[in-house]
């Protein structure tokens, strides 16, 4: 039986390299991939690209490559991020800039570019694409106007294509998490894009991989206080056969456990109906999983049925949503909670009398309601952080609203301290997600490899 090692190397944009180093130095791991992206993510990223046109990636990905190529490079190991975010072009010259300063003049890195519906919104509804939101129904017209990017999940293919051309690291935009990971199984074990039960292996597989420790004990809701190592939790490695069975265990000596319980939480993950787990390969039923302890730290999975793909892919589109501006105070017991309350009130009214008129606004008492809202017990706490935004029309009106709240220091219930001053305004981007056909984006994915010398 042909089977491939692959190993997780991120969760998420900020995450630690650390987890990849004890991946890629177990010394048996062909593959590594890195997920960067989440919704929030693209909207940060596109803020960084409005401030910056040569930006839009992950800012710490030269730092992952200067620390994993001379590990990787020398081993064989093939690394594939979609880090690259709103600008994956500009993150893989960022990966041969990397490669050139290691003397790596040899590595070939590859682009996956096509994600990127920013400047095709138009067109495509000119060719009669129906572009309204797949939750509300809304039409697109109610917020083209402020439309600041455009993305699609793309599937394995393109990956596929860069691999075979020998690319040792690629760098995509928004590609589906899993199929990151399906990439490289499809590579090296010979899968047909129409094998739906080997491809949905493949995407349960890289749906427990994604986000890096939290298949691995970490984020663990059983007993996780007795989940030794976390400061080193080993990330995700999974041997998988060509007849879609997998082991799934972590680097040997690292934190973390890999159980049924801990693999079986991760699986659940983001799911929204697990028979039918959307993805632009496959249809994965996630009911139809079997896992199996077969020793210390490995489960093995099996089973796994899917169906055939989607005709569409999904658009996450962002739009300008108005400005946000915050208010915060501590305080502390006796009546650290009503103190809150009363501020909050207070806030309101200062705002109201500034001529501040907010669109919505926001209220939490942080150690007591932040979390759970009107579902969490009340009670007597020792200390609470009011929080109170609130969004606007306008980034000089968000600027205006903290200072609202200044006059509280002296003047309102008895406090201990916090940002009661002006914190700045912040844009927010509302999310807008849609459906496309796949192939009125497909025709345009372009995979560009080369060697990190040719740019010298």
């Amino acid at each position: 039986m042909t089977s491939i090692r692959i190993g997780a190397g991120q969760g998420f944009y900020g995450d630690t390299p650390d987890g990849a180093v004890d991946v890629a130095t177990s010394g048996d791991v062909r593959y590594i991939c890195f997920d960067a992206l989440a919704e929030l993510t693209m909207a940060i990223l596109q803020k960084d690209r409005m401030r910056n046109p040569e930006g839009g990636y992950t800012r710490d990905l030269p730092g992952f490559m200067r620390r994993l190529l001379p590990i990787t490079h020398a081993m064989g190991i093939r690394l594939i991020t979609n880090a690259g975010g709103m600008n994956p072009a500009g993150a893989a010259e960022a990966v041969r800039s990397a490669a050139r300063d290691l003397g790596m003049t040899d590595l070939r890195v590859a682009s996956v570019t096509g994600d990127d519906l920013s400047m095709r919104v138009d067109e495509l509804i000119a060719a009669g694409v129906d572009l309204r939101n797949m939750d509300t129904g809304d039409d697109l017209a109610s917020v083209r106007a402020r439309i600041v990017f455009a993305v699609v999940y793309l599937g394995a293919a393109p990956i596929v294509e860069a691999l075979q051309r020998g690319a040792e690291v690629v760098v995509t935009g928004r590609v589906a998490d899993a199929s990151l990971f399906v990439a490289p199984m499809v590579h090296e074990l010979g899968w047909a894009f129409d094998d739906w039960d080997r491809l949905a292996a493949g995407v349960v597989l890289g749906h427990l991989m994604e986000c890096s420790g939290q298949a691995t004990g970490g984020n663990f809701s059983g007993d996780w206080w007795n989940i030794a190592g976390l400061d080193r939790v080993g990330y995700p490695v999974c041997e998988m056969n060509d007849d879609g069975t997998a082991l799934l265990t972590k680097p040997r000596g690292t934190g973390g456990r890999v159980s049924v319980d801990t693999v079986k939480e991760q699986l659940l993950y983001e799911v929204l109906d697990p028979r039918r787990y959307m993805n632009p390969d496959v249809v994965a039923d996630f009911t139809s999983v079997h896992l199996e302890e077969v020793a210390a730290d490995v489960v093995r999975v099996s089973g796994v049925h899917g169906t055939q793909r989607p005709d569409t892919l999904k658009v996450i589109a962002g739009y300008l949503d108005g400005w946000m501006g915050t208010a915060m105070i501590g305080y502390s017991w006796p009546d650290a909670e009503p103190k809150a309350r009363r501020s909050a009130e207070l806030i309101e009214r200062l705002a109201q009398r500034a001529g501040l008129e907010p669109l919505e606004m926001v209220t939490e008492v942080i150690g007591i309601d932040s979390l759970h809202g009107d579902a969490a017990p009340h009670q007597d706490a020792n200390e609470v952080l009011l929080r109170v935004a609130a969004r606007f029309a306008t980034e000089e009106e968000a600027a205006r609203f903290p200072r609202a709240a200044m006059p509280l220091a002296l003047n309102g219930p008895p406090f201990i301290g916090g940002a009661a001053g002006p914190s700045g305004s912040r844009a927010l981007l509302g999310v807008w997600p849609a459906r496309v056909p796949r192939d009125t984006v497909e025709a345009g994915v372009h995979v560009d490899v080369h060697a990190a010398g040719d740019e010298a």
